[in-house]
């Protein structure tokens, strides 16, 4: 449904807070610091808010390209958001970063704008998510994860002492089951939409 709509911006914000993870990323972020590498909290909130709004609308075009619709696009991102949350609640990992990815002192764009907050899951979540809700309400919601971005990074050690080892584990977990909940409508309400289309097209 097109235009404003406060439900969708909520529900938008939540899928994109527990896919970008930035606060299960802490740890990660406090890592790059103590090997002495820089990271500018609002470059990185910056680049990745203008990567993730230009993908938002030239995805789609991209998908075109290849023949691909929004609903098969929509399926395939779920099954990632889906992989994404069992390794959040089962602590497993599938999506392998590569800590020797950036050889220099700063690791504002390597790793922590690509692939920390716009990796793969991101990508797919965002144009997963133009098959459900309205284009502007998902860029207000990401505009406002991009903020809660940079407020983590710009105060690393004041999250690390509010949150402690035990409020990012169970923001994980709680976050994971929510992914999975939202994978699995999204994977059931593209796929009824996929059969329809599978069928007009075969008459």
């Amino acid at each position: 449904m097109p235009g404003f709509n406060f439900v969708e911006i909520i529900s938008a914000f939540l899928v994109l807070f527990a896919i970008i993870d930035v606060t299960g990323s802490v740890p990660i972020f406090l890592n790059l610091r103590s090997q002495n590498k820089i990271i500018e909290p609002f470059k990185a909130s910056s680049y990745s808010l203008i990567i993730l709004i230009l993908f938002l609308f030239v995805g789609e075009a991209i998908l075109k390209l290849f023949q691909v619709d929004l609903s098969s696009f929509a399926i395939a991102g779920a099954l990632v958001i889906l992989i994404i949350s069992i390794e959040m609640i089962f602590g497993v990992e599938i999506f392998k970063i590569d800590e020797n990815v950036s050889g220099d002192s700063s690791a504002t764009l390597v790793p922590v704008v690509f692939p920390l907050i716009t990796g793969p899951g991101t990508f797919t979540t965002l144009l997963a998510m133009r098959a459900e809700y309205s284009t502007i309400n998902i860029i207000i919601a990401l505009t406002l994860n991009i903020i809660f971005v940079y407020v983590v990074l710009r105060y690393l050690d004041v999250v690390k002492r509010v949150m402690g080892v035990g409020g990012v584990f169970i923001l994980r977990k709680f976050f994971g089951v929510i992914l999975m909940a939202i994978a699995v409508r999204l994977i059931t309400s593209n796929l009824n939409a996929l059969i329809t289309l599978v069928q007009t097209q075969a008459l």
